[in-house]
């Protein structure tokens, strides 16, 4: 049997503050004319659906006549999405039992059963071939939040007393990996001779590479993440979500597919994709990337002086006027980054001069300008900082001392509440 693995689509996004609405139904246009090309048995969304836990209606409905049209073109077709650190898993489950009529899978968050196990078996999904036929069992865990897995011991209860001594991370990772645990032993029950199994999660795994400047860290600190060596050698392949870089991590059979756009200039230096998996049996037979076109260019400027910056963006070789007769929603982004002996009030003027008639979205100007050097002393930038870092340089400044280790996982508990807490998007 055939699987296609694609996940983060951040369907919403607003990108400095531009929608991306248009950008977003070209992928999923390509992505239906795909899996009429492949006929793939299954289509596997690995979490962050949306951007924020509290989308627009316009990326609703970009998700939601995806999944229609997918139903229409491939009856067959066994749909599975998670839910991500970005999405509301509650949101996500909400129309679960309409879903159903698409064989579409919408699963948001984990259940308990009253003795304190997990209820694993809603996650377990199987995945049939043309015939009808089940080849596959997808495990698929949507994203953990902390607050649904730390304090619980390894027979699902509540401990009265908890070893002081261990992290608030060191706990989340503990609750993480007792749910996978527990969700794979049922997959291992369920499976038989023959059948493959697939995990679906939506984590951080060690040694992962981060875009970090545009993927929202799952906790404050990166105590989250988890060894690959969690995933029994009986799973044939493992989908990944959450890192926007396509990568293996471990083994050949262990992916994240990435994410369909780039999500920040920073991500435009290496192609997105999504994965073809191919199964003979209970093993992988082929992975295929199945590169996305880019429907909307990226272009960084810089860092330049300025007016190497401003010859740059004037030259006739900086792209092409004709390309102004394009839909403006089709004209690339830019950003330029210039560097200055001395801040200047006038530096958006001069770059928008210098790109008159140029068929070009300027979304972004940042500046770094000279200092004198001072000896022992490095200068930073707020932007090198993270929050947690920069509290901690305050109170050190206040009170002469480094913070205490609890006030540390207090102020990480609020940045995660207020990441969790993400406001509502306007509508495109």
């Amino acid at each position: 049997m055939k699987l296609i693995h694609t996940a983060d689509w951040h369907l919403g996004q607003r990108f400095h503050g531009q929608s991306r609405h248009n950008e977003h139904r070209d992928f999923l246009n390509w992505l239906l004319e795909t899996l009429d090309e492949r006929q793939p048995d299954a289509l596997l969304i690995a979490g962050d659906i949306f951007d924020v836990i509290n989308p627009s209606m316009a990326a609703q409905s970009l998700l939601y006549d995806f999944l229609v049209g997918a139903h229409e073109r491939l009856p067959g077709l066994t749909i599975v999405m998670i839910a991500g650190n970005h999405d509301s898993g509650t949101r996500i489950e909400l129309p679960a039992p309409l879903l159903q009529r698409l064989n579409t899978h919408a699963l948001g968050r984990i259940l308990w059963h009253d003795s304190g196990k997990p209820d694993v078996d809603r996650l377990i999904v199987p995945l049939t071939d043309r015939q009808g036929v089940t080849r596959a069992w997808c495990m698929a865990l949507p994203f953990l939040r902390p607050a649904e897995v730390t304090g619980r011991t390894d027979d699902g209860t509540r401990p009265d007393d908890e070893d002081v001594s261990e992290t608030p991370g060191d706990h989340y990772v503990q609750g993480m990996v007792r749910v996978h645990e527990a969700l794979f032993e049922a997959g291992l029950q369920k499976r038989e001779p023959g059948q493959a199994l697939i995990a679906m999660s939506h984590a951080h795994l060690h040694g992962a590479s981060v875009s970090e400047h545009s993927e929202r860290p799952i906790v404050i600190g990166g105590e989250e993440s988890l060894s690959a060596s969690l995933f029994p050698a009986d799973i044939a392949y493992v989908a990944l979500g959450h890192l926007h870089k396509p990568q293996r991590v471990g083994s050949e059979h262990i992916r994240y597919s990435g994410s369909p756009l780039a999500m920040d200039f920073s991500e435009t230096h290496y192609p997105h994709q999504v994965l073809e998996v191919s199964l003979e049996g209970e093993q992988v037979r082929e992975i295929t990337s199945l590169p996305i076109p880019r429907s909307v260019a990226m272009h960084r400027v810089g860092p330049l002086p300025l007016e190497e910056v401003l010859d740059t963006l004037a030259g006739s070789d900086f792209l092409d006027d004709t390309q102004t007769s394009l839909p403006r929603d089709k004209w690339p982004w830019l950003d330029v980054r210039v560097l200055l002996d001395a801040p200047r009030v006038d530096l958006r003027p001069l770059v928008e001069h210098a790109l008159k008639g140029k068929a070009v979205r300027l979304v972004s100007i940042t500046t770094r300008t000279s200092q004198p050097s001072v000896p022992d002393q490095t200068c930073e930038s707020l932007d090198d900082l993270g929050p947690v870092d920069l509290f901690s340089r305050v109170w050190a400044r206040e009170y002469g001392d480094a913070p205490p280790d609890e006030v540390i996982n207090d102020v990480q508990t609020l940045m995660q509440t207020l990441l969790d807490e993400d406001t509502p998007e306007d509508t495109p």
